[in-house]
């Protein structure tokens, strides 16, 4: 059995008693095949991102089982993510003044340069840490 496969076992789901064919356990947690039957997961689970895409989150549950999945990447074999029941999750809070106010006040600061002080109307890159124009200048310098 090579490292990118796992065993198919039959599990009794401990939120509502039934059967279902699992990918093993890691951590505790049960583990489903992102796709394909045996082994995926069964209907009441999603992930964050589909919960988000529903208008729920979750509501401060903790993982209920882990999802199983390959990239295409070779640097990235194979990750698990959390699944969470459908039916714990709340409606996502909506955005307040606060909120807003504060979201962007962040923003704002990531468009700041701290090497010329100012407001560049584009996010500065961290691999930079500062502007295009003031990265291109130090460049220039160093070249001569």
């Amino acid at each position: 059995m090579s490292g990118l496969t796992r065993p198919i076992c039959e599990v009794v789901l401990p939120w509502n008693g039934q059967t279902a064919f699992c990918r093993g356990r890691e951590g505790g947690l049960i583990v489903f095949a992102w796709r394909g039957r045996p082994g995926g997961v069964p209907p009441g689970l999603a992930t964050r991102r589909q919960l988000r895409a529903i208008g729920l989150r979750p509501n401060g549950q903790g993982a209920q089982a882990l999802l199983w999945f390959r990239h295409r990447k070779p640097y990235r074999r194979e990750e698990l993510c959390d699944l969470f029941r459908v039916d714990l999750a709340a409606p996502v809070r909506p955005l307040n003044a606060a909120r807003i106010f504060a979201l962007d006040k962040a923003m704002a600061a990531r468009r700041w340069c701290p090497q010329c002080q100012r407001d560049v109307g584009y996010c500065v890159p961290t691999s930079y840490k500062r502007c295009w124009t003031c990265f291109q200048a130090n460049e220039m310098a160093e070249a001569c």
